[in-house]
């Protein structure tokens, strides 16, 4: 079974940066193509990046293009999301997901979130 932990989440005014941290467990991390989500209140989730199992090919939203950088650590088994430049629509709950979602597939596992506030 696959345990994903998020954390690094917090308080953060705009223009500020903050990174998020997932650490994977019961299965190396480059078995999976690994993605953050978020969900900010009264929205639905919404994909934020991924990096793929083939090539560590990453994808970014393009709200967040230039401005977050997604990564993985093999040897740590985690999952990075360095996000700078934070605006305040930024705030929202962000999730680790791992699955095969390359082309529009599924994610089959799910952290349970961290909150990130961007104050304005």
């Amino acid at each position: 079974q696959v345990h994903l932990a998020e954390s690094g989440g917090g308080l953060v005014q705009a223009g500020g940066s903050l990174r998020l941290s997932c650490l994977v467990s019961g299965r190396a991390i480059g078995t999976y193509d690994m993605a953050w989500f978020r969900q900010a209140p009264g929205k639905e989730r919404e994909f934020v990046a991924a990096i793929y199992r083939v090539g560590a090919v990453t994808e970014y939203a393009d709200s967040v293009k230039g401005r977050f950088t997604i990564s993985r650590d093999s040897a740590e088994n985690t999952l990075d999301l360095q996000m700078n430049s934070l605006e305040h629509v930024d705030t929202a709950v962000y999730y680790c997901a791992a699955g095969y979602g390359w082309g529009g597939g599924k994610y089959d596992y799910w952290g349970q979130g961290t909150q990130v506030t961007v104050s304005s």
